[in-house]
């Protein structure tokens, strides 16, 4: 990119677009912005701090997209309706989509670490680029969620981390098909399963992926990244494990703690064996700190160094993160909004007693459809006979989506596979019934994507307590 050179963010306050504006601004781009949450006084926070750093914000009426040579850079969810976007097309400037401008970045770094899979690619990232960090590789970061272990008091929102270093580690995303534009030396792929695509679609995607990578770092224990490691030359991969003694990166036995779990890592060319202390809890934790050892093998750090680094990995915003305890009832906030991340949240939780309230939020209507089935499913297979869940609608912030399949569909077949499953009218209600239920040893777990008021639900849920 060209210092100087003026981009306009439209939708600057989405997860994704957050830090990948701060890492423009810090390479010497121009940042302006806007977001339809600021016109709508939502996540005022966020946008102060954006303010903060020097990133001019306007109303997303067209009127900060005005001059011949800004680029607009556009989230996947601004449509072409949106006022600064028919701005950008009067003008004749260049529009850029988020994945766009962020493969441009990536794929001009000397190391490319590209994160990706159904499941776990924030926690991923965080791990991969904290250990590059702390081995002195001072690597960019850019994550789609926050990263605890860098945020301060003046970095509320440390989704981004920009190095000097020959580094960059990011997320990728195969919801959107943007995958297809990055081209990683190391490519991550923790699993597959149904998501936003087809498989059929997600196996080209992500075999394109990690064709292109000199090394594939990929997890024996789903059955799809299997097959892509069967596929691939064996010296360019690093396989992992929590079973198979063929990996290169094996697993032993993890004992579980409500805040964390501990496991030993074997390699298999070595033999050599450390111990793993992670500040994050449940099994599917440990394949992210695998999937985050191999990457960082595959980067020169020594495997010693590298589980030291996760002891002090203290995880991201949003994934099974405790909110706080009052009147003996945890309150707790987490990202899972596909059947594999509510499986596991799900699974990590009962491995200890106490009944769950659920209250999940689905991401989208479109989603919602997509996986109507794999969401019944997974909640009557994983919730005890105790636990209860309730669903308000999902996100939607106005335009054309297919609106046919609702929350309600998903708890009336939860109810007839004897579930505890209820649909209400909003969000308020699911609060007021949750703070109702909760007794003593309860658990409230607030699951959702796409909506950054929800830790503030979670929040207040805590405070009527």
């Amino acid at each position: 990119m060209i210092p100087g050179q003026a981009y306009f963010f439209c939708g600057v306050g989405g997860s994704g677009m957050t830090p990948l504006a701060l890492i423009v601004q810090a390479r010497g781009g121009v940042v302006e912005g806007s977001d339809r949450a600021l016109d709508q006084g939502r996540n005022a926070a966020r946008f102060d701090f954006l303010r903060g750093r020097g990133v001019v914000l306007h109303p997303q009426d067209g009127s900060g997209v005005n001059r011949v040579g800004q680029i607009l850079v556009m989230s996947g969810a601004v449509e072409e309706s949106i006022p600064d976007v028919k701005s950008a097309r009067r003008l004749g400037l260049t529009i850029m989509t988020r994945a766009e401008l962020l493969a441009e970045l990536f794929n001009a770094a000397t190391v490319r670490i590209g994160v990706a899979g159904t499941s776990g690619k924030s926690t991923t990232t965080g791990m991969v680029g904290w250990i590059l960090d702390r081995a002195g590789q001072d690597p960019t970061i850019m994550n789609g969620a926050e990263m605890k272990t860098y945020i301060a008091a003046d970095a509320p929102f440390a989704s981004a981390r920009v190095g000097s270093g020959a580094a960059f580690v990011s997320e990728v995303d195969e919801s959107d098909g943007s995958i297809a534009l990055f081209s990683p030396s190391v490519a991550v792929v923790n699993n597959i399963s149904l998501d936003h695509k087809s498989m059929e679609e997600l196996r080209a995607l992500f075999g394109g992926f990690t064709a292109k990578a000199q090394t594939a770092v990929l997890n024996l224990d789903n059955g799809e990244t299997r097959a892509l490691a069967a596929a691939a030359p064996p010296e360019r991969t690093i396989t992992y494990s929590l079973s198979d003694r063929a990996a290169d990166l094996l697993a032993g036995p993890p004992t579980q703690r409500p805040d964390g779990i501990d496991f030993g890592v074997t390699a298999l060319a070595s033999g050599e064996t450390v111990a793993v202390s992670l500040r994050v809890p449940g099994l599917h934790n440990v394949a992210n700190a695998l999937a985050a050892l191999g990457a960082a093998r595959a980067c020169g750090v020594a495997l010693t160094d590298a589980a030291r680094a996760l002891g002090e990995f203290s995880g991201i915003r949003r994934r099974f993160e405790v909110v706080g305890t009052a009147k003996g009832v945890t309150v707790i906030d987490d990202f899972a909004h596909n059947p594999d991340k509510i499986a596991a949240t799900l699974d990590t939780l009962h491995a200890f007693p106490g009944r769950l309230l659920l209250m999940f939020q689905p991401h989208g209507y479109g989603p919602l459809k997509l996986m109507r089935q794999a969401f019944v499913d997974v909640f009557a297979e994983r919730m005890a006979e105790a636990d209860v869940l309730l669903m308000p609608e999902p996100v939607y912030y106005g335009g054309t989506t297919d609106r046919s399949v609702t929350s309600r569909d998903i708890t009336e077949a939860l109810a007839a596979r004897g579930r505890k499953a209820a649909a209400l009218p909003d969000r308020p209600a699911c609060g007021d019934r949750l703070v109702e239920l909760a007794a003593p040893g309860d658990r409230i777990v607030v699951m959702g994507a796409r909506d950054d008021t929800l830790s503030q639900f979670a929040a207040e849920v805590l405070g009527r307590l």
